[in-house]
């Protein structure tokens, strides 16, 4: 307010015209001014009786409709998934790695999920037999062994995936 040396901490409506498109600007005010606004302020002022109704109901303002997703489906279906952009194909990769087990398992269904994990680890097929699994692990050996590589030890967490796999296929039924 003009010649008010207070600060002002209480926020009022500039003006009593309420707009279509959001809420009205506002003032600032001491707590004296805003305690002699609130005084005169009317917020039904202008309304007919029904609109007084209206906007004390406990649902006044929650009527509006919430806009549609999709114009073919209801908020509750999931999206569709051509509807994401997927520049690094990371769904997309997720999806065929997926896929690819099942054809895997489905392919050998003798097989736990670890030992068809230990297979594609190894590097083998669904079909692969004792003597395919022995070879396939010597090579991975050979490749990987600190000892056969220059003394390069970063292959050691590799080679020790290796030996589990193999420990763990050789006991399998499916290679007895």
């Amino acid at each position: 307010m003009p010649d008010c040396r207070e600060p002002g901490e209480f926020r009022a409506p500039a003006s009593a015209h309420r707009s279509p498109d959001g809420p009205p600007p506002y003032r600032w005010l001491c707590l004296d001014h805003v305690r002699e606004f609130n005084a005169g302020y009317n917020f039904f002022e202008g309304m007919s009786a029904d609109q007084i109704m209206a906007a004390q109901s406990p649902t006044a303002g929650w009527e509006t409709e919430s806009r549609a997703f999709r114009a073919a489906g209801s908020a509750d279906l999931p999206p569709r998934w051509a509807d994401f952009k997927d520049p690094m194909d990371a769904l997309g990769a997720r999806f065929r790695q997926r896929m690819d087990e099942a054809r895997r398992e489905a392919a050998n269904p003798a097989l736990s999920r670890e030992e068809h994990a230990a297979m594609q680890l190894m590097g083998l097929a669904a079909d692969a037999d004792r003597a395919a699994l022995r070879r396939r692990y010597s090579e991975l050996v050979r490749k990987y062994h600190p000892d056969r590589n220059g003394g390069n030890r970063s292959f050691e967490t590799r080679l020790s995936q290796v030996v589990e796999a193999y420990q763990l296929l050789r006991k399998s039924r499916v290679f007895a």
